[in-house]
C-alpha cells in the first residue's frame, strides 16, 4: 500500500469519527429550542401561527423597520396590526 493511500485511509476514519461524534454540550447550552419547544413555549403565550403572502418590497421594508427598531419580526408586525385595526 502506498504511503497516500495510507493517508486517505486515516482521513476517510477522522471523517467517520467526526460525523458519529456528538455535539459537545458547550455548543448545546443556551442554545434555541427544537420546534416542538418553541410550538409549546408559544401556545403557553396564547400565540398561533399565522401566515400571509405580502409583496417583496413591503417585506423588505417591514424587515429594515425591525432591524432599526431592534425587535424581531413577530413583535414589529404586532405593533403595527394593532395600530391599524384601532382606527
Amino acid at each position: 500500500m502506498k504511503k497516500t493511500d495510507l493517508y486517505k485511509k486515516l482521513g476517510l476514519k477522522i471523517d467517520d469519527k467526526l460525523k458519529q461524534a456528538a455535539t459537545p454540550e458547550r455548543f448545546g447550552q443556551g442554545g434555541a429550542l427544537d420546534r416542538k419547544g418553541q410550538r409549546k413555549l408559544d401556545q403557553a403565550k396564547g400565540l398561533i401561527p399565522f401566515a400571509v403572502k405580502l409583496d417583496a418590497q413591503l417585506a423588505k421594508e417591514l424587515r429594515e423597520l425591525s432591524l432599526t427598531r431592534g425587535t424581531d419580526m413577530n413583535q414589529l408586525v404586532d405593533e403595527l396590526l394593532r395600530k391599524g385595526l384601532a382606527i
